[in-house]
């Protein structure tokens, strides 16, 4: 088994690929169905992105932690999940709140601000390069020149943090994967898959059954009456949830639970993934007799076999199960997490079967740029999206428009109608960044946590 999976590069360049382009439309007011999340329940293909990526965490943690678990558990190997946990919960909590000023009310010359929001940008790459000294210089410097600018008088409004949203994407990836990296250090994958059916379990009857409280009934079918809803709300609060649905959290934490599931079905694949090759089960005369290339390549189909047959076992179980418990990615449901799983495991199987089997490679190329990257891509293509949110211009009729606007409505709009100019700006936008990362990739440069 070699040590890289090439595959799990590509499932993962797919994904995070297809995540960016999701979320970064020409305007929100039109777009293809496919590229929208279901309303409530439902699902489209949107709503495979979050949990493919984090049953891509899953199948990551046997192939990162199987090598230091042979060596023997250290507390390096606790440190190490612990703070790679906790870099990635904050990470999320910074791409939020930078550049740490409200950038509409804040009177710092408006070019002045995009410098600093570059500037709080370069500092955090740079620490995600492992150069921790030039970040903090550069922060530091950045710092400076907003405290010179409050001193001098300019009003400059703080970062509210009485507003600032807790979950995200990011901060879920970390509770996830700290959670199921201590399940992987101290059981077997039996015990893992029990753990992961009882989630399941547990998640739907608690759903199901628990009454909320001040509602006269307790159903998945309304958006603020079920108890994952009632949970954000009264743990969370409204302020620190996600704004555009008020009274759901879709990272809430009752949800949790099923995403925690997901991430061990990606466990349970790369155990699988990463188990002893038949030639390792032989006794030295058979092994001899044994073609080492023919023999590996049985092995490899085995596998691939395997994966397939699980991605339709899950798949089935998942959509027989959403006759009972809808399918719904907000709530991350019972049934939504099989179904997700099923797809997700049929197509790395897809994957390994074309690149790791026959050997099929180039034409996933940049697929292997984004997915070596992730981390980068996401989060400052990410910023690069609020930062072109942030930028304005003067648009018709005296109202100011955002960069990002601007650039929609003279360039994408001028050639395509709305729903197709607004896929070809997110195209754009995704190809943008293939080049950025495919200069990193050029350099060797792999920004991980």
């Amino acid at each position: 088994m070699q040590q890289r999976l090439i595959s799990l590069d590509v499932f993962r360049g797919m994904t995070i690929a297809g995540m960016v382009l999701v979320n970064n439309p020409g305007t929100w007011s039109a777009i293809y169905s496919p590229l929208e999340h279901a309303p409530w329940h439902g699902i489209t293909p949107t709503d495979y992105i979050f949990p493919f990526f984090l049953f891509i965490v899953g199948v990551a943690i046997p192939i990162a932690l199987g090598k230091r678990i042979k060596a023997g558990m250290t507390r390096d190997v606790y440190f190490k999940i612990i703070s790679r946990s906790f870099l990635i919960f904050v990470l999320g909590i910074l791409i939020s709140a930078i550049p740490f000023f409200s950038f509409s009310e804040t009177q710092i010359p408006h070019f002045l601000k995009v410098l600093i929001v570059l500037g709080y940008s370069a500092a955090l790459f740079l620490y995600l390069w492992d150069k921790p000294l030039a970040a903090l210089i550069t922060a530091a410097v950045i710092a400076a020149v907003v405290t010179g600018f409050w001193s001098a008088g300019y009003v400059v409004v703080p970062y509210n943090l009485a507003t600032m949203r807790i979950p995200g994407v990011l901060q879920r990836i970390a509770v996830c994967y700290l959670i199921v990296s201590l399940i992987f250090l101290h059981t077997n994958w039996k015990q893992q898959a029990v753990i992961g059916v009882v989630l399941l379990l547990l998640y739907w009857l608690l759903m199901t059954v628990v009454p909320v409280p001040g509602c006269e009934i307790t159903t998945i079918d309304d958006k603020a009456c079920n108890l994952a809803a009632w949970l954000d709300r009264t743990i969370l609060t409204e302020p620190h949830m996600w704004r555009q649905a008020k009274v759901f959290d879709p990272e809430g934490i009752l949800s949790t639970m099923g995403a925690i599931a997901t991430t061990i079905s990606g466990v349970l694949t790369g155990t699988w993934l990463m188990r002893n090759d038949e030639r390792g089960m032989m006794n030295d005369e058979e092994r001899e007799a044994e073609d080492p290339k023919l023999t590996d390549h049985h092995s490899s189909l085995n596998k691939a076999l395997g994966l397939f047959f699980a991605g339709t076992v899950l798949l089935t179980a998942g959509w027989s199960w959403s006759l009972l418990f809808p399918l719904n990615k907000s709530l991350w449901t019972s049934s939504y997490v099989l179904y997700t799983s099923g797809l997700a495991l049929l197509t790395l199987a897809s994957c390994y079967y074309v690149m790791d089997i026959l050997g099929y490679k180039r034409w996933a190329k940049p697929f292997v740029i984004f997915g070596v990257n992730a981390l980068a891509l996401f989060v400052f293509s990410g910023l690069m999206a609020r930062l072109m949110g942030m930028i304005k211009l003067a648009g018709p009729e005296g109202k100011d428009i955002s960069l990002q606007g601007w650039i929609f409505n003279h360039i994408y709009l001028a050639i395509w109608s709305p729903i197709n100019a607004s896929l070809a700006y997110a195209i754009s936008f995704i190809l943008f960044w293939l080049f950025l990362m495919w200069l990193l990739y050029r350099r060797r440069i792999f920004i991980k946590v």
